[in-house]
């Protein structure tokens, strides 16, 4: 008996078998893609049956929450944790850094302060920091605690900078250097463990905690001890490189360490009960600080495929599949983001109870979320294992049942949902993110007619978040001078040819987009002659017109305006170079200005003071 065809046979199981590129051309994925993933949805190409994808399919029947702190024109800081600086933090940013930033900022008048993924990744190997490779979504990384906040932290800082004060001064350069600060932050934790450890027995709160986070936080830590001591021994921080014997969670050999090293896994409970509270501690300044919404946290798209989530629960994911991106004009190839994607089916059977419960745990402590690539929600670039980025396809999830679970999670925590919808947007999804009060992301770089002239700001959507910029692309001190395009050339990902092509077309954007500030008056006088043609624009971009376009960006109708850290200091380096690894400092670039500066910084204070004129605080 013949099997299905294999085009209907993709289709029924959410393969997308065509799509539309973010050019708007049609595209189709290959006979062999459509296989590969079939095969990752142990479906069999050849023989298996139907399935029933699409047949009951609806829309959205609920909508996320939109508190009333979110329905004025607000504005607020965004920054990355870990390049936060100050004279007490232990070379990376912490929450109690987080806390004073959103003081500092609540004090000039915005409404929240955003900060990269808080996810936790794998603390017994530092060196595996991108934000969004997480080991886990549930959990919260512990190298951000506040060591001289936790009971006995303060006095373990203070012996081991007497007794090694070379570890100390390692930390003081202006990248993270995250196997040091990984090795002294982790000796300090443990010694505040040994202080805390006495009276955990009777910590009533700290029994709530372990009761609340249940099955997950002790599988978690149980991950995290097993995963210390492998690395102990010389091993990897992940378990796939794990002997066999320890990669299940209900084998003997896992059950048998979870016995003998109870203490060890008492400590990575305790580490979150930490994180949570200090991260609660940093919503609650926000707020007593007058921001109305507080904290903006982020969620990343996916996780590491050899992190504890998988390990815990291997059939929540699809291990013969990696996450990433197909080919657009910035990356013929496509992107690999080397994430475990969800299982459609198990997400189904569990009604999308782990995804509600992750999302729940980042809406805890915050005022609003960011979901890292929105469109996960209706579809993945799925990137079979044998394959490369661009022999991969999309794979869909009932885009109903997921903005359903999301808004449900959002009710209840009366928490502002934002969805990153940049790249290959299916058709009709920005319209369902609409109607169920999920704001867009609107980036100033990319908001441009199909001519290439910006777009006014009348027509910026009011369910949005506006800003000039990402942590992925040029701060605008550095897309003003072509910092971006210099470094794709010099990291080797683009040619001479296409640099120079790149080059002339950045500076056409640099004229169009004094054009814009032109129609909105915002083009201080000094540009005007520029802006006609006459003679050559500045090399440097200079603080009138950093305020002038972050002025356009605030009079947009856009709900929200987000500004970032770097670009109120007029910082050139970006945190991350997408497609690089070790070219670039990714998620290592620390601040320009410590903490205890910036209240006081003058190019700080004068963006400040004009996001105020722009939108003025709202009661």
């Amino acid at each position: 008996m013949a099997g299905v065809p294999l085009d209907d046979l993709a289709d029924s199981h959410g393969i997308q078998i065509r799509y539309k590129s973010e050019l708007g051309e049609a595209k189709a994925i290959p006979d062999e893609a459509k296989s590969a993933l079939l095969k990752a949805l142990k479906v069999d190409p050849a023989s298996g049956e139907a399935g029933a994808f699409g047949e009951a399919e609806h829309r959205p029947s609920l909508a996320c929450a939109l508190p009333d702190a979110a329905r004025a024109k607000r504005w607020g800081v965004t920054c990355q944790l870990y390049a936060l600086r100050s004279a007490r933090s232990l070379g990376i940013g912490d929450f109690q850094d987080l806390g004073h930033l959103a003081e500092i900022a609540g004090a000039e008048g915005a409404s929240f302060v955003g900060v990269n993924p808080l996810h936790a990744l794998f603390l017994s190997d530092a060196g595996r920091y991108s934000p969004y490779s997480p080991s886990t979504r549930r959990f919260i990384n512990p190298f951000y605690l506040a060591v001289d906040d936790l009971a006995g932290g303060a006095e373990a800082i203070a012996k081991a900078r007497e007794s090694d004060a070379a570890a100390f001064e390692a930390l003081g350069g202006d990248l993270v250097d995250y196997p040091a600060m990984g090795l002294l932050k982790h000796r300090l934790l443990r010694a505040a463990f040994e202080t805390a450890r006495g009276g955990l027995d009777a910590d009533e709160s700290f029994r709530a905690f372990q009761e609340k986070g249940g099955p997950a936080l002790r599988d978690f830590a149980l991950f995290e001890a097993i995963s210390a001591h492998m690395r102990g021994e010389g091993g990897s921080a992940g378990w796939h490189n794990w002997p066999e014997a320890f990669h299940k969670r209900s084998s003997d050999a896992v059950k048998a360490f979870e016995a003998s090293q109870a203490e060890d896994v008492l400590f990575h409970e305790w580490l979150q009960f930490e994180c949570d509270r200090q991260l609660g501690e940093a919503q609650r300044r926000a707020k007593a600080a007058g921001m109305a919404i507080g904290l903006y946290l982020d969620f990343a798209v996916g996780v590491s495929p050899d992190g504890a989530e998988t390990w815990a629960d291997p059939e929540l994911t699809v291990r013969e599949a990696r996450v990433g991106s197909p080919p657009d004009m910035f990356n013929s190839d496509g992107q690999d983001w080397g994430l475990a994607p969800l299982s459609p089916r198990a997400l189904a059977e569990r009604h999308y109870a782990p995804l509600a419960s992750a999302y729940a745990a980042l809406m805890e402590h915050a005022g609003a979320i960011r979901i890292d690539h929105a469109m996960g929600l209706a579809r993945l670039w799925w990137i079979p294992e044998t394959s490369r980025s661009s022999g991969g396809g999309y794979v869909r999830y009932p885009l109903g049942e997921m903005v359903d679970a999301l808004a449900r999670v959002s009710q209840d925590n009366r928490c502002l949902v934002i969805g990153e919808d940049l790249g290959t947007v299916p058709e009709g999804f920005r319209d369902v993110m609409h109607d169920a009060n999920i704001l867009a992301y609107k980036v100033l770089y990319f908001e441009r007619w199909d001519d290439g002239l910006f777009k006014a700001t009348g027509e910026y959507p009011e369910r949005s978040l506006a800003c000039v910029s990402t942590h992925d692309l040029a701060t605008l001190a550095g897309w003003w001078r072509g910092a971006d395009i210099k470094l794709r050339s010099e990291t080797g990902r683009q040619d001479e040819a296409a640099t120079a092509r790149d080059l002339k077309g950045r500076a056409r954007e640099r004229m169009t987009l004094l054009a814009a500030l032109q129609h909105e008056n915002l083009l201080p006088p000094e540009w005007h002659a520029a802006a006609r043609g006459e003679g050559d624009l500045p090399a440097e971009l200079g603080q009138d017109l950093a305020l002038a376009v972050h002025r356009f960006g605030a009079r947009t109708g856009s709900m929200l305006f987000a500004v970032q850290v770097e670009d109120m200091v007029l910082a050139e380096r970006q945190p991350n170079l997408p497609g690089t690894m070790d070219e670039y400092p990714n998620w290592r670039i620390r601040s320009d200005v410590a903490l205890e500066d910036l209240a006081s910084d003058e190019r700080f204070q004068a963006m400040a003071r004009a996001m105020r004129q722009e939108r003025p605080e709202t009661a």
